[in-house]
């Protein structure tokens, strides 16, 4: 890639800036941690990688970057492609070879999403990956968007109010999982990945499917963008300014025990003696 113009720099900037922050904020990446990034070869964990590379040379912090991406044995698979790219890179890398692929064509029925069964597939061999090599942090490149879809998702289809962390103790207690392009949005990290020309493997285990319900509320969330600009980010600042009390949920927020306080001053003016 040659010289940036004006623009293109500030998108740089502004991406490596937003996951400076986040990392920073949750703490995800803590001195000597060996953090293994997930790769798909899609423009997200793409961007993140690019983005840790070079947070790894201007923190103050020692870590280590453990490239990892998974093959799935599809058919088509280019597996070539990241082996290039990575090679290229200079940077310790492995290829986990597991087929998921014949597991989900068995046991899910044509025609219907495959994505869920195959995300927690993949999920359980990262998981145990991670453990083998000795990964302490294990970095996944869900952005906002993401976050702000599965909130709605949740609580659309779960009645749930919960979304992804950035940061996130697996259920196994024994890997923590982090989500540095938290606070970037996707439109700046495909903009990113088109001016860095990234050698895209599209996911064609299922053609490319998209999960139905997942396509319904990003099309939502970009018609409400379209509107109102910004709409967007308002309502992931949203999900870091919670207030229980305005909320309805007992295990958060003691209601039960609301009373009358005597003592408190009365915060309406008396407009009979003005």
């Amino acid at each position: 890639m040659g010289t940036l113009t004006v623009n293109q720099n500030k998108l740089q900037k502004r991406l490596r800036r937003q996951a400076g922050e986040a990392v920073a904020d949750f703490n995800m990446i803590e001195e000597g941690d060996k953090v293994m990034v997930c790769l798909s070869g899609g423009k997200d964990s793409y961007t993140m990688l690019d983005v840790l590379l070079h947070l790894q040379k201007v923190a103050p912090i020692k870590f280590e970057i453990v490239a990892v991406n998974m093959d799935q044995k599809q058919p088509g698979f280019p597996e070539h492609v990241l082996p290039a790219y990575l090679k290229e890179l200079g940077i310790e890398y492995h290829i986990v070879e597991k087929d998921t692929y014949s597991v989900v064509k068995e046991l899910i029925p044509e025609g219907k999403t495959t994505c869920s069964l195959c995300s927690r597939l993949r999920r359980g061999t990262l998981y145990t990956f991670a453990d083998e090599i000795g990964a302490t942090k294990m970095a996944l490149g869900h952005h906002r968007d993401d976050i702000v879809e599965t909130f709605f998702l949740n609580m659309f289809y779960n009645g749930s109010l919960k979304a992804m962390p950035p940061k996130l103790l697996a259920d196994d207690g024994r890997n923590v999982v982090i989500r540095p392009l938290a606070y970037c949005s996707e439109k700046d990290i495909q903009a990113y990945s088109d001016l860095k020309q990234f050698p895209i493997i599209p996911c064609n285990l299922c053609g490319s499917q998209e999960n139905l319900q997942r396509q319904v509320v990003k099309e939502m969330l970009q018609e409400w963008e379209r509107k109102t600009p910004g709409r967007t980010e308002s309502i992931f600042r949203g999900l870091q300014n919670v207030i229980p009390s305005q909320l309805a949920d007992r295990n958060l927020f003691d209601f039960t025990s609301l009373r009358i306080d005597d003592s408190a001053t009365p915060r309406f003016v008396n407009v009979v003696n003005l």
